[in-house]
């Protein structure tokens, strides 16, 4: 006997909804337990401070999310949390379930609710496009959770707020370009890929301005990478169900560009705090960046008029709702998981939990979406997958070198 499309999807969000209740208790779980580890070993995270300093602030660059909350590019420096003093409270393996399997399901997740916000179709034939009002409130929720995780951990004070706000700026900017490609018709199996190149704009300024050089691995790596995403946008099968729209593309490739900008502040952030002579801890990273991406998202949503749409909108589909709100916990949920890990775990792990999430992602998209591709666009995945496991695999052999200017 057949089911019908209705039920199948139901069954699908049920399924989801019950992830979605376990993500709640595991972050309870984890924000909790990187509390009672933050007093127990005092002493030895102030002496490492330095060390979580750079690892938040990659964190807080590459959090995207499109499914982008997501997905830190991990320092190279060590940590030392978990290897300079005697090991108390849960075992490590315990630790690591929890840490990488909150980054997975809560992205995993958030990259599913986004893809159904935004293919979402109303009984009018009208969609969700309010990209900024979505960024207001995914924002905000991360603000929350920062500030509850900023008053658990202690709050460091006189940070230079000026460069939180550029930055912060200048982030929520380019995650809602990714939203307003995925709103403008580019599926989300190429947005996700194309977002795994965001070393390329990066690569590139600093080519052009800061005179650095790459290695032919590099270069080959980011080519896969964008090659491989172009394959797939064009392996589609006749009636797929997303068609990848020129504005589409655009708004991904301008949100590559803002993520090559968002680069260079997070490193004049950097200075600004060495100069200040604090240390942000990572809750104040999550709290401070997230507050100016809420202030700027809401301007830009006044201003273009989307918290009126965007509310009745949302009013008259409910069903949306409860998706944007599931969106929203599931970004800052994802965030705590990945502090998480950066504070008992070396970053390694953490990069290679964030990059295989991306791929899991594309599949994901792909299988329960209703993607179709051709052997082409297969190849296509194949290839760009093989450009970010090469990375990954660079970073964990020690092969990246350092970028002379």
């Amino acid at each position: 006997m057949k089911h019908s499309p209705i039920a199948s999807y139901r069954r699908r969000h049920t399924v989801l909804s019950l992830l979605f209740v376990c993500l709640s208790l595991f972050s309870s779980v984890g924000i909790c337990s990187a509390a009672t580890f933050h007093k127990s070993k005092r002493s030895t995270i102030a002496n490492s401070l330095p060390t979580l300093s750079a690892k938040s602030t990659s964190a807080v660059r590459n959090i995207q999310r499109g499914g982008d909350a997501e997905a830190p590019a991990a320092p190279t420096t060590p940590a030392t949390t978990s290897m300079s003093a005697p090991k108390e409270g849960l075992p490590d393996a315990v630790k690591l379930i929890i840490g990488a399997g909150g980054i997975y399901g809560a992205f995993l997740y958030y990259g599913s609710l986004q893809e159904d916000v935004f293919r979402y179709i109303a009984e009018d034939g009208s969609s969700f496009k309010q990209a900024w009002f979505l960024q207001v409130l995914e924002a905000f929720a991360n603000v929350v959770i920062g500030f509850v995780g900023m008053k658990l951990m202690g709050e460091t004070k006189g940070i230079p707020l000026k460069m939180f706000g550029i930055s912060g700026a200048s982030q929520v900017s380019a995650k809602a370009c990714t939203s307003l490609a995925l709103a403008n018709g580019l599926s989300f199996p190429v947005a996700t890929l194309a977002k795994s190149g965001k070393m390329a704009p990066v690569m590139a300024g600093a080519l052009l301005l800061g005179g650095a050089s790459y290695t032919g691995r590099e270069y080959l790596q980011v080519a896969a990478i964008i090659g491989g995403t172009a394959i797939v946008s064009m392996g589609k099968k006749k009636g797929g169900s997303t068609s990848n729209s020129a504005l589409g593309v655009a708004y991904i490739v301008g949100s590559l560009v803002l993520d090559g900008v968002t680069a260079g502040f997070q490193k004049r952030l950097k200075v600004e705090t060495a100069k200040a002579g604090v240390k942000p801890k990572p809750y104040d990273f999550m709290f401070w960046t997230n507050l100016f991406m809420c202030l700027t998202a809401g301007v830009i949503a006044l201003g273009l008029g989307e918290f009126t749409t965007g509310l009745a909108f949302t009013a008259s589909n409910p069903e949306i709702l409860s998706k944007i709100i599931k969106f929203a916990l599931c970004s800052a949920i994802g965030q705590s998981f990945i502090f998480y890990t950066i504070a008992n775990f070396d970053p390694l792990i953490l990069s290679t939990v964030t990059t295989t999430r991306k791929i899991f992602s594309v599949l994901l998209s792909i299988f329960l979406k209703g993607h179709s591709l051709s052997p082409t666009g297969w190849s296509g995945i194949a290839l760009a997958c093989g450009g970010i496991l090469s990375e990954m695999q660079a970073k964990m052999s020690g092969k990246s070198k350092q970028h002379s200017h």
